[in-house]
């Protein structure tokens, strides 16, 4: 019986002689992951777990943009994310995190300009594919280089609810913006930031948390827009595309 049950264990947590997640889980992550994945289906597509210290996200990544897919998922997996903060909280737009500086930053420190190494990722915008910047969307932070490419690591999830239909109408009048029907549609039903549209790579987005995103969101920040109170996040993959044989 106890040979069984350890054999039992290996094959829930180790795949092909490795630990699964970047490192051993505490009780509750352990738990936490648990109840989290029986709530989605193995059906193509990259989740991820965020848990944060306000309570948890589950993002879907896109299989429309391959290259900030992989690249976030393999950063997820190794660890990169663990214990990064939440460094920038905006009411009413976004929150933004993913700088690796962030990990042991003192009070006070400014934060948003730390990258992984390597290079930036070449954008991916989709707007032809309705991938837009709506409430809950997942996308890439960036500099403002040229070619628009986006950071390697850091990200925003944007937390902007609906628009009324007099204040967009306003907003693409000042801002000169060139909306279509089914953009319209969907900031005065669901909320978003259309201003970014084609100026961002948006690579997935909510599905689970949130009342958690508003709730980091409203949280009291400096005039740097660093929440006063950390927000720290741990991400896990829960659901991933079954490798073909």
């Amino acid at each position: 019986m106890r040979f069984l049950f350890f054999l039992s264990f290996c094959v829930v947590f180790f795949s092909c002689g490795k630990p699964r997640y970047f490192r051993a889980l505490t009780k509750p992550e352990a738990e936490v992951l648990k109840a989290t994945a029986k709530q989605f289906k193995q059906d193509g597509n990259y989740r991820v777990l965020i848990l944060t210290n306000y309570g948890n996200l589950v993002v879907q990544l896109y299989n429309e943009t391959p290259l900030h897919r992989d690249n976030f998922i393999a950063k997820v997996k190794a660890g990169f994310y663990d214990s990064l903060l939440f460094h920038r909280v905006i009411n009413n737009f976004m929150i933004q995190g993913g700088d690796p500086t962030s990990k042991n930053a003192a009070a006070g420190d400014r934060l948003g300009s730390g990258s992984a190494p390597g290079d930036r990722i070449a954008a991916e915008f989709r707007t032809g594919q309705d991938i837009y910047h709506k409430r809950g969307a997942l996308a890439a932070a960036r500099d403002n280089n040229p070619e628009k490419a986006s950071s390697n690591c850091q990200f925003y999830i944007v937390q902007r609810p609906a628009w009324r239909a007099s204040q967009l109408d306003s907003t693409i009048a000042q801002r000169n913006l060139s909306l279509n029907e089914t953009q319209k549609k969907l900031y005065t039903s669901q909320g978003g930031t259309p201003h970014l549209d084609g100026a961002y790579t948006v690579f997935g987005e909510l599905v689970s948390g949130f009342e958690v995103l508003d709730k980091i969101a409203a949280t009291k920040t400096t005039q740097a827009d660093r929440p006063l109170e950390d927000v720290r996040m741990k991400m896990f993959v829960i659901t991933e595309p079954k490798k073909s044989k």
